[in-house]
């Protein structure tokens, strides 16, 4: 993970130790969005996981989707 995606993961870290146990687990997909944006940002960096992360929270409502939604691997670089 790069230095900028850790200062982006911070609040997603703090949300998850501060606000999850609350919360309760409802998520609609597996992994939840917290996870799905820590994979994400590991995966793909700070800019480009942090938009991943926020078009995964907006699909997260009433009539969205639901199930198994993974974090996509780059595309191969030929």
């Amino acid at each position: 993970m790069t230095p900028l995606a850790h200062v982006f993961a911070l609040p997603v870290r703090l949300y998850r130790l501060l606000f999850s146990p609350w919360v309760g687990f409802n998520c609609r997909y597996q992994p939840t969005c917290s996870a799905y944006a820590l994979e994400a940002l590991e995966k793909h960096g700070a800019i480009k996981g942090s938009w991943m992360a926020v078009k995964r929270i907006a699909r997260c409502h009433p009539l969205g989707g639901d199930g198994y939604d993974p974090v996509p691997d780059d595309k191969p670089s030929d």
